[in-house]
């Protein structure tokens, strides 16, 4: 990823990030992006609308070569579940320790730099949802 961002409406680290840190400081937020509610039957339909347009661009970054070719939005999905459980986790102890995550999660997705193949395949739509909602279970 270059800058700010890539142009024709592909990923935005900067967008990302926001996200990220909506999630930090906003529980509900958390709560809608890593989709802790599946019995919300129209909050899930958002998320999967969501996750489609996220789909759409992150293609289009690929297609740009802005990311890795293996970058797919099940990862982008499955990282905003894991940040949510982490800026929870770290909040009073570390309240900015989550942006560190979200750093490696931008640097490591870009093209910038050569990346050896990834010895394990990435999560499908179910899987993730499966891994969020044991993740994000309210105790």
């Amino acid at each position: 990823m270059r800058g700010a961002g890539v142009g024709g409406g592909g990923v935005r680290p900067v967008r990302v990030a926001r996200v990220c840190e909506l999630q930090a400081t906003d529980p509900a937020v958390a709560d809608v992006v890593s989709g802790r509610f599946p019995a919300a039957e129209r909050l899930m339909v958002i998320c999967g609308q969501a996750h489609d347009a996220a789909t759409r661009i992150i293609e289009r970054a690929r297609l740009a070569g802005a990311v890795r070719p293996d970058f797919t939005s099940e990862d982008l999905l499955l990282f905003f579940g894991t940040n949510a459980a982490l800026a929870r986790a770290v909040a009073d102890t570390a309240p900015d320790a989550w942006r560190r995550q979200v750093a490696f999660l931008l640097q490591g997705v870009g093209t910038g730099t050569a990346h050896a193949p990834l010895s394990v395949p990435p999560l499908v739509s179910q899987q993730v949802y499966e891994v969020l909602g044991r993740l994000t279970t309210a105790p």
